[in-house]
């Protein structure tokens, strides 16, 4: 539960989100937020985005004094069944853990580097590790509270160039934040890569997300060997490569740890 300008609702605390908090505007509206000048979008793929207000508000949770913090708020809530989502980034402690299970006898513990989102807004946005693929960093996002990992379509051609991925299988929605369903396909490497203790050989792909997946190899369409395929040549941002890990991997793992002080991110898993 947290208080907001003396109004209590349930919202999640949670690991995979932005770290400037962000209610429903029936929240926001009860609570008394005047919008300020500045709003916030997320982009979800090409031409869907989620746009919000922001004002700044007294936050407390459970007996803790209020403080001012800057809020978003949006018609459609970001979890369904909550009234507003909060990231480790808008907590006040300095050292966030999120207990996923209980520990389990030979856990072994990784710390990755944390960074924010590197931009103007950089501190709005989620905390994420880093990881290096093909010699570069890649920012990944702890999501237990979604079924599958995911890449964006940007992380998932470094990916599959780096460990020999393939795409298979039908497209099929899945639900990223707020409601909205992302296309999918399932990516198979050939040499399965590790983000610390976490094995991956199979993940999601969001196929037109920050990105085109033209390039990868496709398991269900037979190559002709006369044919020229021509591909855009657009650069690649790789700053705008995610990847997502879901709850397929983390149920392996008892914690997350974000220390802020080291700017570390810890995953202990068995």
């Amino acid at each position: 539960m947290v208080t907001i300008n003396g109004v209590v609702r349930s919202v999640r605390i949670d690991p995979g989100v932005p770290a400037m908090p962000i209610i429903t505007k029936e929240f926001a509206e009860t609570a008394s937020m005047k919008r300020g000048m500045f709003g916030f979008a997320m982009g979800f793929g090409p031409k869907v985005m989620i746009a919000g207000g922001t004002a700044v508000a007294r936050v407390a949770f459970g007996g803790a004094k209020p403080a001012k913090q800057r809020i978003g708020f949006t018609e459609k809530p970001y979890a369904a069944g909550f009234a507003g989502v909060f990231g480790p980034g808008s907590l006040p402690d300095p050292i966030v853990r999120f207990r996923l299970h209980d520990a389990v006898a030979g856990e072994r513990v990784t710390a990755f580097p944390m960074v924010d989102q590197g931009d103007l807004f950089g501190g709005w946005a989620e905390r994420f590790a880093v990881i290096m693929v093909e010699g570069r960093p890649m920012r990944v996002r702890f999501d237990p509270h979604h079924p599958r990992t995911l890449a964006n379509a940007g992380a998932a051609v470094r990916l599959a160039r780096a460990y020999g991925g393939t795409l298979s299988g039908a497209t099929s929605p899945t639900e990223i934040a707020f409601g909205v369903q992302r296309p999918i396909r399932t990516m198979t490497l050939a040499t399965p890569f590790s983000v610390g203790p976490l094995t991956i050989a199979t993940l999601g792909v969001r196929t037109v997300d920050h990105g085109r997946t033209e390039t990868i190899a496709d398991a269900d369409q037979h190559a002709d060997p006369n044919e020229v395929v021509i591909t855009g040549k657009g650069k690649h941002d790789i700053n705008r490569d995610r990847l997502a890990i879901g709850a397929d991997l983390l149920d392996r793992c008892s914690s997350i740890v974000f220390d802020k002080p080291a700017k570390q991110i810890r995953l202990s898993c068995r």
